[in-house]
Protein backbone atom coordinates (compact mmCIF):
# COMPACT_ATOMS: atom_id res chain seq x y z
CA UNK A 1 0.00 0.00 0.00
CA UNK A 2 1.30 3.44 -0.84
CA UNK A 3 3.77 2.23 -3.45
CA UNK A 4 3.97 4.09 -6.73
CA UNK A 5 2.59 2.97 -10.05
CA UNK A 6 2.57 4.37 -13.55
CA UNK A 7 -0.57 4.94 -15.58
CA UNK A 8 0.55 4.48 -19.17
CA UNK A 9 -2.06 6.91 -20.55
CA UNK A 10 -0.58 10.11 -19.13
CA UNK A 11 2.70 8.90 -17.65
CA UNK A 12 1.26 9.52 -14.19
CA UNK A 13 3.04 8.26 -11.14
CA UNK A 14 1.05 8.25 -7.91
CA UNK A 15 2.96 8.31 -4.67
CA UNK A 16 2.17 8.25 -0.95
CA UNK A 17 0.80 11.79 -0.70
CA UNK A 18 -1.38 11.25 -3.77
CA UNK A 19 0.93 13.34 -5.90
CA UNK A 20 0.54 13.06 -9.64
CA UNK A 21 3.86 13.16 -11.49
CA UNK A 22 3.42 13.63 -15.22
CA UNK A 23 6.31 13.16 -17.62
CA UNK A 24 7.09 15.65 -20.35
CA UNK A 25 6.17 14.85 -23.92
CA UNK A 26 9.39 14.61 -25.93
CA UNK A 27 9.35 15.51 -29.62
CA UNK A 28 11.39 13.34 -31.99
CA UNK A 29 13.48 16.33 -33.11
CA UNK A 30 14.43 17.02 -29.46
CA UNK A 31 15.58 13.41 -29.09
CA UNK A 32 17.54 13.74 -32.32
CA UNK A 33 19.29 16.93 -31.16
CA UNK A 34 20.06 15.57 -27.68
CA UNK A 35 21.38 12.21 -28.79
CA UNK A 36 22.99 13.66 -31.92
CA UNK A 37 24.99 16.00 -29.71
CA UNK A 38 26.13 13.06 -27.60
CA UNK A 39 27.18 11.13 -30.72
CA UNK A 40 29.09 14.14 -32.05
CA UNK A 41 30.89 14.62 -28.73
CA UNK A 42 31.80 10.92 -28.66
CA UNK A 43 33.06 11.11 -32.25
CA UNK A 44 35.21 14.12 -31.36
CA UNK A 45 36.50 12.31 -28.27
CA UNK A 46 37.63 9.28 -30.31
CA UNK A 47 38.96 11.30 -33.24
CA UNK A 48 41.44 13.41 -31.28
CA UNK A 49 44.83 12.22 -30.15
CA UNK A 50 45.12 10.37 -26.85
CA UNK A 51 46.82 13.43 -25.33
CA UNK A 52 43.81 15.64 -26.18
CA UNK A 53 41.13 13.22 -24.94
CA UNK A 54 41.37 14.37 -21.36
CA UNK A 55 40.55 17.96 -22.38
CA UNK A 56 37.72 16.86 -24.68
CA UNK A 57 36.37 14.51 -22.01
CA UNK A 58 36.48 17.13 -19.27
CA UNK A 59 34.76 19.73 -21.44
CA UNK A 60 32.24 17.38 -23.04
CA UNK A 61 31.17 15.31 -20.04
CA UNK A 62 29.22 18.12 -18.31
CA UNK A 63 27.31 18.77 -21.55
CA UNK A 64 26.43 15.09 -21.94
CA UNK A 65 25.37 14.81 -18.30
CA UNK A 66 23.19 17.92 -18.54
CA UNK A 67 21.51 16.67 -21.72
CA UNK A 68 20.71 13.29 -20.16
CA UNK A 69 19.49 14.98 -16.96
CA UNK A 70 17.14 17.24 -18.93
CA UNK A 71 15.96 14.41 -21.18
CA UNK A 72 15.21 11.85 -18.48
CA UNK A 73 14.21 14.17 -15.62
CA UNK A 74 11.65 16.62 -16.98
CA UNK A 75 8.26 16.24 -15.31
CA UNK A 76 5.43 18.07 -13.58
CA UNK A 77 3.70 17.32 -10.31
CA UNK A 78 0.48 18.58 -8.77
CA UNK A 79 1.15 19.40 -5.13
CA UNK A 80 -1.25 20.72 -2.53
CA UNK A 81 -0.69 24.45 -3.12
CA UNK A 82 1.41 24.61 -6.26
CA UNK A 83 2.45 22.99 -9.50
CA UNK A 84 6.01 21.70 -9.27
CA UNK A 85 7.80 21.79 -12.61
CA UNK A 86 11.23 20.15 -12.97
CA UNK A 87 13.62 19.93 -15.88
CA UNK A 88 17.01 18.50 -14.97
CA UNK A 89 18.62 20.84 -12.45
CA UNK A 90 15.94 23.52 -12.96
CA UNK A 91 12.66 23.67 -11.09
CA UNK A 92 9.80 26.04 -10.42
CA UNK A 93 6.96 26.11 -7.91
CA UNK A 94 3.93 27.82 -9.42
CA UNK A 95 1.34 28.56 -6.76
CA UNK A 96 -2.17 27.82 -8.03
CA UNK A 97 -3.44 31.07 -6.51
CA UNK A 98 -0.92 33.03 -8.63
CA UNK A 99 -1.90 31.52 -11.97
CA UNK A 100 -3.59 34.13 -14.15
CA UNK A 101 -4.09 32.16 -17.35
CA UNK A 102 -3.60 28.70 -18.77
CA UNK A 103 -3.80 27.99 -22.48
CA UNK A 104 -2.57 25.59 -25.12
CA UNK A 105 0.45 26.84 -27.00
CA UNK A 106 2.82 25.76 -29.73
CA UNK A 107 6.20 27.50 -29.72
CA UNK A 108 9.94 27.07 -29.38
CA UNK A 109 10.59 29.47 -26.52
CA UNK A 110 12.98 28.08 -23.92
CA UNK A 111 11.20 26.64 -20.93
CA UNK A 112 10.62 23.44 -18.97
CA UNK A 113 9.30 21.60 -21.99
CA UNK A 114 10.71 19.05 -24.43
CA UNK A 115 7.97 19.48 -27.02
CA UNK A 116 6.59 22.39 -29.02
CA UNK A 117 3.09 21.28 -27.96
CA UNK A 118 2.87 23.12 -24.68
CA UNK A 119 0.74 24.71 -22.04
CA UNK A 120 1.43 28.37 -21.37
CA UNK A 121 1.04 29.35 -17.70
CA UNK A 122 1.00 33.07 -16.89
CA UNK A 123 1.19 34.33 -13.33
CA UNK A 124 -0.31 37.39 -11.63
CA UNK A 125 2.03 40.24 -10.67
CA UNK A 126 4.86 39.07 -12.90
CA UNK A 127 6.01 40.28 -16.31
CA UNK A 128 5.83 38.18 -19.46
CA UNK A 129 9.40 36.88 -19.26
CA UNK A 130 9.54 35.96 -15.57
CA UNK A 131 5.83 35.27 -15.22
CA UNK A 132 5.33 32.87 -18.12
CA UNK A 133 6.21 29.19 -17.97
CA UNK A 134 5.77 26.66 -20.74
CA UNK A 135 5.35 22.98 -19.94
CA UNK A 136 4.73 19.97 -22.18
CA UNK A 137 2.90 17.18 -20.34
CA UNK A 138 2.14 13.99 -22.27
CA UNK A 139 -1.62 14.64 -22.40
CA UNK A 140 -1.75 18.40 -22.28
CA UNK A 141 -5.54 18.75 -22.60
CA UNK A 142 -6.19 16.45 -19.64
CA UNK A 143 -3.36 18.07 -17.67
CA UNK A 144 -4.74 21.53 -18.37
CA UNK A 145 -8.19 20.49 -17.12
CA UNK A 146 -6.69 19.24 -13.85
CA UNK A 147 -4.61 22.41 -13.50
CA UNK A 148 -7.56 24.74 -14.13
CA UNK A 149 -9.56 22.92 -11.42
CA UNK A 150 -6.89 23.98 -8.90
CA UNK A 151 -6.68 27.63 -9.98
CA UNK A 152 -9.13 30.01 -8.31
CA UNK A 153 -7.78 33.29 -9.71
CA UNK A 154 -7.87 32.69 -13.45
CA UNK A 155 -8.55 35.74 -15.57
CA UNK A 156 -11.14 34.39 -18.00
CA UNK A 157 -10.58 37.35 -20.34
CA UNK A 158 -6.86 36.46 -20.77
CA UNK A 159 -7.32 33.02 -22.35
CA UNK A 160 -7.47 31.33 -18.95
CA UNK A 161 -9.67 28.44 -20.00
Amino acid sequence: MGHGYVNGGMGIKKERNIKMRIKSKIDAWVSFIFFGTVVILLAVFFSVSVDERLIVGISGLPVVLLLFWLYFDTWYEFRDDYLYSKSGPFFERIRYENIRSVKLSKNLLTSMALSVYRIEIRQHKKGFILGTTYISPLDREKFMEKLIQRCENLDRTDGGS
